[in-house]
């Protein structure tokens, strides 16, 4: 039985589904793209039996976002955080204008998302760093970390240097870029501003770069802005950070990955992530990954870096997915 506090939202989506019933949930899925269908349905898969209060809580959340976002769509951002206040709360009102923001957030440049990312080089390649940080910065990370490695260098930087220092954008501004890139994507929801970009958003476009262009990046940005480096530093996880995550943590994405993967990750590592990855390991697990390590000769460093970068996803996914904290950069407060 999932217990309130591991409900996530996931979770939550899922419980509504199911407690919706057949016929009006079939009504819901119309509406979701193949991706979202997808991770729907698994998630109600995986979700067993849930506590009643647990539904009820789930169904609340659901019925104030839908408030949420009706109450902007008709007023606009300042008329919903007025009714909001009034009905729930300033605290509850500010946390539910924030995750409609970021819902529709998503709604401008659907068509990047779904493009392959050499098509999506293509298409912007040539357009100023301002306009390329603004049409990633609504890609998924990982898209806009295939585009940026294949910039020319000098734009390269400038692109994650806009990105990061990016904050808000006018509706009007996103719309015309929007239309000149795909004409039937020529209007947005109607807000006075969008959140986009950002140094959070940067880190995860970096997380997800292969380490040689990370490296170039983080060279080259520090030179031109040295605290917007470290900031962005602050906020990712690389491999070396193995050190940072508990024990629990550690064990736990241990029986996520490959043992290959692992073997040729710590051929490339320092002896203090070596110590943290052995000291959570069975003996037995431990004396045959040693032994993969001492017969294993001449790896080159691009598969060494291709493997970390395996493992720090790994990690990445299941702190998503609420199997592990990471605590970096000083977001996250964790009560014991």
């Amino acid at each position: 039985m999932a217990e309130l506090s591991t409900l996530n939202t996931k979770q939550k989506a899922a419980a509504v589904i199911i407690s919706l019933g057949m016929e009006r949930a079939s009504k819901i899925y119309k509406y979701l793209n193949e991706a979202e269908l997808e991770q729907l349905t698994l998630e109600v898969a995986k979700l067993n039996k849930v506590r009643p209060e647990d539904t009820e809580t789930a169904l609340d959340d659901f019925h104030k976002m839908c408030l949420t976002q009706k109450f902007v769509s008709d007023g606009g951002l300042d008329y919903a955080k007025s009714v909001l206040e009034k009905a729930f709360g300033i605290s509850v009102a500010n946390s539910l204008l924030e995750r409609i923001s970021k819902t529709l957030q998503t709604r401008a440049f659907e068509f990047v998302r779904k493009a392959d990312s050499k098509n999506l080089l293509t298409l912007i390649h040539n357009e100023r760093p301002q306009t390329i940080a603004l049409i990633l910065s609504y890609a998924r990370s990982d898209q806009a970390a295939d585009v940026i490695a294949e910039l020319p260098k000098n734009k390269r930087i400038a692109v994650v240097e806009c990105i990061a220092k990016m904050d808000r954008a006018a509706p009007d501004a996103i719309k015309r870029i929007e239309a000149v890139l795909e004409r039937q994507f020529a209007s947005i929801f109607s807000m006075d501003f969008t959140t986009i970009g950002g140094v959070d958003y940067i880190a995860d476009v970096m997380n997800n770069m292969d380490r040689a262009n990370e490296k170039f990046v983080f060279d080259e940005l520090a030179k031109k802005d040295a605290k917007l480096a470290d900031d962005i530093r602050k906020r990712m996880f690389v491999f070396e950070d193995i050190t940072i995550l508990d024990n629990m943590a550690i064990q736990r994405f241990i029986k996520e990955i490959d043992t290959h993967d692992l073997v040729y990750a710590l051929k490339g590592t320092n002896q203090d992530v070596s110590s943290a990855i052995f000291a959570n390991m069975s003996t037995r697990m431990a004396e045959s990954v040693q032994s993969d390590l001492e017969i294993t000769f001449n790896v080159r460093v691009r598969d060494v870096e291709e493997a970390q970068q395996r493992i720090v996803a790994t990690i990445r996914r299941l702190e998503e997915e609420g199997e592990l904290v990471i605590m970096k950069g000083g977001k996250d407060e964790i009560i014991a």
